[in-house]
């Protein structure tokens, strides 16, 4: 069995629409995918009308969160979220709270660029994406290629959209404990996204992961495509202290990142044990 359990649609900020990426899914063998948008489950219907026989479908999202780093500050972590009540109110307002604050964001920083000479217009822009979008650097990064101003996104997030830019603008993120809490009142399970991923930025020391743990982290993704050898291994071993599920998956992202679906999977019985945790129905498709 082949399980790939972080994925994205271009209801966040992949390329495929929900009904492709079922499509893609299937293609390259998969057996189960998850779809784990950023703070959106605006693809879940779409997906699961469109999902071929055959595979089965986790419904997900990748939530932006804010954690201690275990060195007196604070980083931007990601959570995955699987197996929730979408409907869950406290859930929705949050949600509703981090797209408003996306958007108020992004719009800063296309008036920045704007500003200074570049071929981007805030109001076009912005009215460009839907309303229910979780808008973020990566459809402002597609916006300047369409441009010509760079030929990638990845050029545009290396010279124009890091973290040191001056266009950049922080997010206002959930605080980690209150995203765990979250998700387990509605019904579902956390895992703690590529945590070791040092090229992405500033990580968290694995004392972190034991103080989340307690908290009811359910299991941290081991296997991803920004993780090195020896950070796997510390990982799966600091995991198996804790007796937390270790997960595989790709990140995929269409053609916004070079990294295929299926090029990391999750092992059956991890995928098992993350399940049963979960009490949120109906939870697959």
């Amino acid at each position: 069995m082949r399980i790939d359990l972080h994925t994205h649609s271009d209801r966040s900020d992949g390329t495929d629409e929900p009904a492709e990426l079922m499509r893609v899914a299937a293609e390259a063998g998969l057996d189960v995918v998850a779809l784990t948008d950023h703070d959106t489950t605006a693809g879940w219907v779409e997906a699961a009308e469109a999902r071929p026989d055959g595979l089965r479908l986790v419904r997900g999202a990748e939530l932006s969160c804010e954690s201690p780093d275990g060195r007196g500050g604070r980083v931007s972590v990601h959570i995955l979220a699987y197996l929730f009540d979408p409907e869950h109110p406290a859930l929705l307002t949050e949600q509703t709270r981090l797209r408003g604050e996306r958007r108020e964001r992004l719009t800063t920083m296309v008036g920045r660029m704007a500003a200074d000479g570049y071929p981007v217009d805030p109001e076009t822009f912005m009215a460009g994406l839907p309303p229910e979008l979780p808008a973020g650097r990566p459809h402002l990064a597609r916006a300047l290629v369409e441009q010509g101003v760079v030929d990638s996104v990845n050029e545009a997030f290396a010279k124009l959209l890091n973290n040191s830019s001056r266009y950049y603008i922080p997010r206002a993120d959930t605080p980690v404990s209150v995203a765990l809490e979250m998700i387990a009142s509605a019904g579902g399970v956390c895992v703690f996204a590529h945590p070791f991923a040092r090229r992405r930025g500033r990580i968290v020391e694995p004392s972190v992961i034991i103080d989340l743990a307690v908290e009811g982290l359910a299991g941290v993704e081991v296997d991803h495509p920004d993780h090195a050898p020896e950070d796997r291994a510390a990982l799966r071993a600091l995991a198996a202290d804790l007796n937390l599920v270790t997960t595989g998956s790709s990140d995929y992202h269409g053609t916004n990142k070079t990294t295929p679906i299926a090029a990391e999977t999750t092992a059956p019985d991890m995928f098992d044990r993350l399940v049963a945790k979960a009490t949120a129905t109906p939870v697959l498709g």
